[in-house]
């Protein structure tokens, strides 16, 4: 009987040795998208601070800042709008964005060019709140 017992022991000793294999660790994104504030600042340029806790990265403060100038746009009857600059900072787990946009009717010239439409459609889909 001790045989047996010290041979099962070593089985699930062995098998245990085994499990190496880590779990996977799920990254759970829970933004909490805590406001904008919006500025004209001359003729069609626009500021937008955005704050928000929970973001991965920078790049969640960018598609904030996106949302709430793409639906300003929209507001204001424009189709477009031309992202300008954005810094974003972070302290204490409260990240805050300070964008500037261009909102025009009609494709501006540059880059970041941002069709308002496509964009507030694609902001709600991946639940981002916008203006």
């Amino acid at each position: 009987m001790r045989a047996r017992i010290g041979s099962l022991l070593g089985l699930f000793l062995g098998l245990a040795a085994c499990q190496t294999e880590e779990q996977p660790v799920a990254d759970v994104f829970r933004p909490d998208y805590k406001g904008v504030e919006t500025r004209l600042l001359e003729g069609d340029l626009v500021n937008f601070l955005v704050s928000m806790t929970g973001a991965r990265d920078r790049r969640d403060v960018l598609d904030y800042a996106q949302c709430a100038a793409a639906q300003y746009a929209l507001i204001r009857g424009f189709g477009f709008a031309r992202q300008v600059r954005t810094n974003v900072m972070e302290e204490g787990g409260l990240w805050r964005g300070d964008a500037v946009y261009t909102v025009s009717a009609g494709v501006p010239r540059g880059l970041r060019t941002i069709d308002a439409e496509v964009a507030v459609d694609d902001c709600r889909a991946k639940g981002i709140p916008t203006v």
